[in-house]
């Protein structure tokens, strides 16, 4: 993130969208403020001329759309790992994707570790394990 605004540091939609997702998934925001700045992290991937850049907003809005749909989740690296081969090109992106895969697998070791013990304030719907995966529901009922 860093990089992209020290790059274009007038484009400020996809830092927004962390903020605003964050502050939703806290219960700080509603869904429909989170949703306009996912969809804008999204169009500036669109309207830049900047393949790389592009890729790591749509990254962005994956991240952010999570709190809404687990299975967004997904975007993140798929956007992320493609700036990586965009950035180095196709001889020289082993090294930095599989860096940034190492990376993903010990952040997901450290929040499954951490995550009860920081003491964030995360918002009701969050928390509550009834909730069924709408992913999951909506492709049983297309399985139908």
């Amino acid at each position: 993130m860093v990089q992209c605004e020290a790059k274009y540091p007038d484009e400020r939609r996809p830092r927004t969208c962390l903020e605003l997702c964050e502050a939703w998934a806290r219960g700080k925001i509603k869904m429909p403020t989170a949703k306009r700045a996912i969809l804008d992290s999204h169009a500036v991937a669109k309207e830049i001329d900047d393949t790389e850049y592009g890729a790591l907003c749509h990254a962005i809005g994956h991240a952010g759309a999570t709190v809404h749909v687990e299975t967004h989740a997904l975007g993140l690296p798929i956007y992320e790992l493609t700036a990586l081969v965009l950035k180095y090109g196709k001889d020289n992106f082993p090294k930095p994707v599989s860096e940034k895969i190492i990376y993903y697998s010990d952040r997901l070791f450290y929040w499954q570790e951490n995550t009860d013990k920081l003491g964030f304030d995360w918002t009701d719907f969050l928390l509550d394990d009834t909730r069924p995966n709408k992913e999951r529901v909506l492709r049983k009922k297309l399985k139908q």
